[in-house]
């Protein structure tokens, strides 16, 4: 219920803490609208990686709290450049995007956020928002020059740095560069490679006790926050169980990987990257020590749409509930069944239940969904993998499907 009454214009303090009040009641989607357009200005290199799309979702929300405090506590108001802003500034100049680019989202999300605010004039004196919006301009402006401060100090540092100046030729042939544009990488190309994303303290020494372990060349470049990108080349393909025997041994520390598949030339160095920044996707929403691009790939697809992503809850989850036993219950019954290898006696067994009360259950899935289970196999098993995820998200405070 708002604070003014009827006819009242209310003080200006007033009003600014009742249209961010109202503003946060929409706050997830205003992020959501914000963080859409900023992906909309994208220039394509170095911005799907996982780590940089996060790295900008967590930019949104917090410039976005930023935004709102200020427009409450008033013009007076300094605190401090969020701390996700001047560290995205610092990723996209990695990266390789440009600032005019990283400074326009702001402008752009500004522009989206007034939208949001003049949407409330009919609860508000126009002069009061009027005013907010002329007081913030000022702040949004202090943000920018900050962030293209950082931005600049990371160009600076990277033509000092011969790491920085590896990572933008590896990004530049990751992107399509021929060899002969960039220039040798002390690496030969004409051999299996498999690509891998480590992210701990140690990341580095895990992909160099790999590369000794599995006696295969190696080409590493650090990307910042803890997080390396490396290829394992050889003259026979590389055994991804042989990468999980050797964590098993303790080499890993505190790392986790993605992992993509052992593929051949030149072509294939760029697809295993590719495959192994999609099990990224999935390891940064998911705890664990290797995540393999085989088996999370149609889920990471769909983590980087969240329409999709809500599309199939809707479709495949959400119908599950009112059918006699809960939804929990039934989608825990999927679980087992599809862990079990679509074998009711054995999702039975797992579930301490018998076979007849497993098949009932598969029953009212498919009555519910109206479609038969092999039919919808692989939806099923994606929707379930996004709820997973999402519950693995909700502690830190981002979802999956909204």
């Amino acid at each position: 219920m708002s604070r003014l009454g009827e006819g009242q214009t209310g003080s200006a303090g007033v009003v600014r803490v009742e249209l961010v009040a109202r503003l946060r009641e929409r706050i997830a989607e205003v992020e959501d609208a914000i963080f859409a357009r900023a992906r909309t200005l994208s220039e394509g290199v170095g911005e799907e990686d996982p780590e940089y799309v996060a790295g900008l979702r967590a930019t949104v929300g917090e410039a976005l709290d930023f935004a709102l405090i200020h427009i409450e506590k008033g013009e007076d108001w300094t605190g401090p450049i969020p701390s996700a802003a001047a560290e995205q500034a610092r990723r996209s100049a990695r990266a390789g995007v440009r600032l005019d680019t990283v400074l326009r989202r702001y402008a752009a999300g500004d522009r989206l956020l007034g939208d949001f605010i003049m949407d409330e004039a009919d609860r508000f004196p126009s002069q009061a928002l009027r005013k907010v919006l002329r007081i913030h301009g000022p702040q949004v402006d202090r943000l920018m020059a900050a962030v293209a401060t950082e931005y600049m100090d990371e160009v600076a540092r990277m033509k000092r740095s011969p790491t920085q100046r590896l990572a933008e030729r590896v990004q530049r042939l990751v992107a399509g560069e021929s060899l002969a544009d960039i220039g040798g990488l002390e690496y030969s190309f004409d051999a299996w490679h498999l690509g891998l994303i480590v992210k701990g303290t140690k990341a580095e020494a895990c992909v160099r006790a790999l590369a000794a372990g599995l006696d295969s060349q190696v080409l590493v470049v650090p990307r910042g926050d803890g997080i390396v990108w490396a290829w394992l080349g050889a003259r026979r393909p590389l055994a991804v169980p042989d990468v999980e025997r050797l964590l098993s041994d303790g080499i890993a520390g505190d790392a986790t990987l993605a992992v993509g598949e052992t593929r051949r030339g030149l072509d294939g160095w760029r697809l295993t990257h590719r495959e192994a920044q999609a099990a990224q996707e999935v390891m940064l929403r998911k705890a664990q020590r290797l995540t393999r691009a085989r088996d999370v790939v149609l889920l990471a697809a769909v983590l980087r749409d969240d329409a999709l992503a809500k599309s199939l809850f809707e479709t495949y989850l959400a119908p599950l509930e009112g059918h006699g036993d809960s939804g929990a219950v039934l989608r825990e019954t999927l679980r087992a069944y599809f862990s079990a290898g679509l074998n009711a006696a054995t999702a039975a067994a797992a579930l301490a239940v018998d076979r007849h009360t497993v098949q009932r259950r598969l029953r009212k899935v498919e009555e519910a969904l109206g479609r038969l289970l092999p039919d919808c196999h692989a939806e099923l098993v994606v929707a379930l993998g996004l709820e997973e995820l999402d519950a693995e998200a909700a502690a830190d405070g981002t979802s999956t499907v909204s």
